[in-house]
């Protein structure tokens, strides 16, 4: 007996994605699942002399998302390109003395 079942396909295109607290992303968005919960992720190409990164955004952090095609996704993640976060910043910070909360090792 044919049944009628009819499924959203998973979300997969270059997009600009609008973050609360205005930042802006932009590259290949996709649906993912980590540890049960669904999240975007986004691959971020790469520019001049930055590398290619990913990262995986809860959907609550988004405030708008607008569909592209590839050239626009390019051209917007080069010209809004945020440094990652790296390991040595918190090293460089409690070096300079910078107050820190006693609570924790960090």
């Amino acid at each position: 007996m044919p049944t009628d079942q009819t499924s959203t396909p998973a979300f997969d295109e270059w997009a600009i994605v609008e973050l609360l607290g205005h930042r802006r992303v932009a590259g290949r968005v996709s649906e993912v699942q980590i540890a049960g919960a669904g999240f975007l992720r986004i691959d971020i190409p790469a520019a001049a002399s930055h590398p290619a990164r990913t990262q995986f955004i809860a959907p609550g952090a988004i405030y708008a998302l607008h569909p592209v095609d590839e050239a626009t996704a390019t051209a917007a993640a080069r010209s809004w390109r945020a440094e990652p976060i790296s390991r040595y910043e918190l090293q460089r910070a409690l070096a300079a003395g910078e107050d820190r909360d006693d609570d924790g090792p960090f």
